[in-house]
Formats: structure tokens, sequence, C-alpha cells
């Protein structure tokens, strides 16, 4: 049985797992990839001792460092459930694989919410994406839609308007992103910007060739000629495996207590999962950091 599972590989789970194995915990970190939406982020700014590193490096850097300590590393298979058992937890992979341990860590993070249009589905990974960073290269000299109007609809807008033919900014709202990215992107010459409007639908024959729009103020249907469509309207947190073990806020959040403990004991979540305000990197490395310690102390209780 091990001291703590750790699920999720983003900077919140790595910090938790690197702290746990300095405690001398046996540790478990298990995810089905390694990274999560840090891997989308094109320029990172505001992490301390870089003044400027891309996501993917920053994540390289993490996984290195976790590869320095004796931690039980397993990528590759989700976790379906963690249920409690007789002094601790089990958890379930997709696979259908179980582990058991002590304590548990929830460091699951958030997935991209989708449009819930016709055509999104069909066209997953045929023109419709929900990463410009993994996926901007392939448009090339083409006309992309973006969808969304905050942080990262913006970033993926810039990212596109450098090498795209043409790009479609797209947003059921005024733009909300910050005003420093608005300022930059709304100057590119290839950028039209379609505030206020509706994505109705997303069609092609093998791949995506329109997506057609509504003006919300005067009801004009548009149909606008793509090649690819990035959608950037915002993030789900990953918490269904806790589904009906530990409680959530109304946004599907998992809810701890400054500590990162749930009111289950011993079971504890870090990260974007967690009702913590201010998704920030830094902010879910310092998550894990604190919930390794609280596993820590939660043990030495125990013994």
């Amino acid at each position: 049985m091990y001291d703590v599972m750790i699920i999720g590989a983003g900077p919140s789970g790595m910090t938790a797992a690197v702290y746990a194995a300095r405690k001398k915990l046996h540790t478990l970190l298990i995810s089905k990839d390694i990274g999560g939406q840090t891997n989308w982020t094109n320029s990172i700014e505001n992490y301390m001792g870089y003044q400027f590193i891309e996501g993917p490096e920053l994540i390289e850097k993490f996984e290195n460092q976790v590869k320095q300590f004796p931690i039980d590393l397993k990528i590759g298979d989700g976790v379906s459930s963690i249920s409690l058992i007789d002094k601790g937890f089990e958890i379930r992979t997709e696979s259908g694989q179980t582990y058991q341990g002590k304590t548990g860590i929830i460091a699951t993070g958030k997935r991209p919410r989708s449009l819930n249009i016709p055509g999104e589905e069909k066209f997953r990974g045929k023109g419709v994406s929900y990463c410009s960073i993994c996926d901007a290269p392939l448009f090339e000299g083409m006309n992309v839609a973006v969808v969304g109007g905050g942080n990262s609809a913006l970033e993926a807008a810039d990212d596109l308007i450098k090498i795209g033919e043409h790009v479609y900014l797209i947003s059921l709202t005024p733009l909300t992103g910050d005003q420093v990215l608005i300022d930059k992107v709304t100057k590119a010459p290839n950028l039209t910007v379609y505030t206020e409007h509706e994505t109705l639908s997303i069609d092609g024959d093998n791949f995506v060739s329109r997506i057609t729009v509504r003006d919300l103020k005067s009801n004009e249907i548009r149909e606008l000629d793509v090649k690819g469509i990035f959608v950037e309207i915002g993030l789900i947190p990953n918490s269904d495996l806790a589904k009906g073990l530990a409680p959530f806020n109304r946004l599907s959040e998992i809810e701890v207590n400054c500590n990162c403990e749930t009111v289950v004991p011993g079971l504890f979540s870090a990260g974007d999962v967690t009702n913590t305000p201010e998704k920030q990197i830094i902010i879910a490395a310092g998550d894990g950091a604190k919930a390794a310690l609280r596993v820590y102390h939660y043990l030495q209780r125990l013994s």
C-alpha cells in the first residue's frame, strides 16, 4: 500500500510527488499524460526564475526533477475512480488496474470546454482543435477561426495571425482578456473580430471547410470559409473521478480548505481542479507542495 497516491501529473501533481518523496513517503504518481494545460501554453513570463519559458519546456524540467526521486511513476493509464477502503483509498484506472494507498491527492486539472454544436465532434481532429500550440503549424497559409474572447482565445489568435492567411476571432461577448493582449492582437491586418456572435455549426466533407455564426444584435447569419477552428471557450474541472466521494462547488471544482484538505480524512486535492481561486501555474505548484506536506503531517498523526 502506498503512503500517498497522486492523481495527475501537471505542475501540481509533480510538485506534490517531489515533496512527498523528499519526506520519504512511498509515492505513486499516476496520470493519463504529463503536463496538463501547461503543455498548451506558448509563452510564460510570470513563473519565477524564468524571464521567459515555453510551457512544454517548463514541463520537461518538472519531469526531469520528478525522475530524480524514488517515485513510482505511471503515465498513460488514466484514473477513472477513487473510493474509500479500510485504512485508505483505492483507485481504478481506465485499463482496469487498481492501486491502494493510505492517502490520496487529486491534482487532475481541467480540460477544454466544448461548443456542443453540430459538426464539432465529427470534425474533432479534422480541423477542429483545442490547442493552438499543438496544431497551429498545421494551418500555415490557411484561413482559420478562433472561438472565444478570453486570454486563451487571444493567445491562440496571436499564434495564428503569424502563420495563417486570415484569422476570424469569434466571441459570444465583448473581448474579456487582458487589455495588453487585446491591443496586441487586434492590430493585426489579417484579423477580423466578430464580438457578440454565436457559433451555430461547423461544416465540411472529410475536413472542416466552413463555420456558421450569427450576429446576436442583427440576427445576420455569416458563413466563413475556414480550414481550421480553434475552440478556446474555457475549461472544465477533471473532477468526475471524485463524484460521490468529495463535495463539489457549483463549477464542479473539488472543495478544499486552505490546507488542500477535502472533507474526507486522508483525501486531499490541489491545483486547478479545486475551488482555489486564481488558476496559475505557480499557484498550482504551490498547492501541490502544500498538499504533500499536509499528507505527511496526516500520516504522522496516524502512526
